[in-house]
């Protein structure tokens, strides 16, 4: 059965790993703080999160070990004196040797220990990957967390303001006798209740900035400005597909491919250690009264104890690799939950933003108008246009909140794809 969502997005979230240039296309006013896009805050993690950086520091170690790894063994300066009278008498000698020699391993050994190094590098490059990748999703999920809350706070306020309003009419109206006391008060508590939503709103905003500037390798308590939108929908993708792309792109599945690389080629290994390494000399033999000579000497080991290798290296890559095979088909399963979870959500989410576009958010609108205008004719108490106000304001917070969920299972799928879906 094929499953299909319409997705789209207004702005470009860069879930690659080019480093782009910072705050691209900003001017902002001498003196005030840059309002980023979300753009803006994956491209400033990627350079200046802590994490990030050491993850490139962590690769950069793991490409000079590959160069060690290709290098050959440093050469011996051999000295040999005998037949002397004293042991620091290296003048009056019966005869010496000065030479060089040199071991050189079996052709194909250097190279597969260079392999071995290199696809080391390479499962330092996708974790790297990885980190970026949960790091971008944990950036795009508090920047929209930022814009749902700057929401909240605007609807407290806003609501703060009514209360207040609320109150000076209930007195005056209080004074004039038109309403009992009770009403009075209630109108009150409700301004005391909405002052609070105020302050409990703010504390979420300055909580989720915070949050926010700490990914972005800021210290918290720094100003930051952002501008977006929780509204981004159109578009169609098939569940399929989008499993399919995660199959083939998660940079946790090239690090599995690059283990099992690695553990092929230190099995060849195992079965090159059979073959012996070379110790290459030359040196010039020296006797006093008589004339100099070349000895020139090669010697390789002998491998006796055959066994060693095939119990050793060889039998551990074995059985690394069927341990790195068990674990791929472990993560190709998991991956797939992952998008199916993903996907869900995100299906769900847009279900509940519809209902709230196409229905909700309009009745309750309708609801407070019409309880707004039998207050003012004295049809109804002030605790059912309270609850009615109340009522308006959890649909559009609700309805802030379906938005948020819904960029946050789009950035999950982006994420469990390891790039955009525009750039797919």
């Amino acid at each position: 059965m094929s499953h299909r969502i319409s997705i789209f997005r207004t702005h470009f979230m860069p879930f690659g790993f080019l480093m782009v240039p910072l705050f691209a296309g900003i001017s902002p006013v001498e003196g005030q703080e840059p309002v980023l896009t979300l753009a803006d805050c994956v491209s400033l993690a990627m350079e200046a999160n802590p994490l990030i950086r050491s993850a490139g520091d962590w690769y950069q170690a793991s490409v000079a070990r590959v160069r060690q790894a290709r290098a050959l063994p440093q050469p011996s300066l051999d000295i040999d004196s005998d037949l002397q009278p004293g042991l620091t008498d290296f003048s009056d000698y019966g005869e010496r040797y000065v030479g060089i020699s040199q071991t050189i391993p079996f052709p194909g050994k250097t190279y597969l220990k260079g392999r071995v190094a290199g696809e080391e590098a390479n499962q330092v490059l996708a974790d790297g990957e990885v980190l970026k990748l949960d790091i971008t999703f944990q950036v795009v999920e508090r920047f929209y967390a930022l814009l749902r809350a700057e929401e909240q706070v605007g609807y407290a306020s806003q609501n703060l303001g009514f209360t207040r309003d609320f109150v000076r009419m209930t007195e005056l109206k209080f004074e004039a006798g038109d309403v009992p006391r009770m009403e009075l008060i209630r109108a009150r508590v409700e301004a005391a209740r909405a002052s609070n939503e105020v302050r409990v709103a703010e504390n979420e905003e300055r909580l989720t900035r915070a949050g926010l500037n700490f990914l972005l390798g800021r210290v918290p308590s720094s100003p930051l400005s952002i501008e977006g939108d929780l509204r981004v929908l159109v578009g169609s993708y098939d569940l399929e597909e989008i499993t399919a792309w995660a199959l083939q792109d998660r940079p946790e599945i090239r690090k599995l491919t690059s283990a099992i690389d690695r553990e092929r080629f230190v099995r060849k290994q195992g079965l090159l250690s059979y073959l012996p390494d070379f110790d290459v000399g030359a040196s010039k033999h020296k006797i006093p009264g008589e004339g100099d000579t070349w000895d020139v000497t090669l010697s390789l080991a002998l491998p006796v104890f055959f066994w060693q290798p095939a119990r050793g290296e060889i039998a551990e890559a074995d059985a690394n690799l069927r341990a790195l095979q068990q674990e791929a088909a472990h993560l190709a399963n998991a991956i797939t939950l992952e998008v199916e979870g993903a996907f869900v959500n995100l299906t769900s989410a847009g279900d509940q933003i519809r209902l709230f576009e196409e229905d909700i958010l309009t009745q309750a609108e309708e609801a407070y108008q019409m309880y707004q205008f039998a207050y003012e004719q004295g049809e109804i108490d002030a605790i059912d246009l309270i609850e009615a106000r109340r009522t308006l304001n959890e649909a559009r917070t609700s309805y802030a909140d379906a938005l948020f969920n819904y960029d946050v299972a789009l950035a999950a799928i982006e994420r469990s794809i390891g790039r955009t879906l525009q750039e797919q």
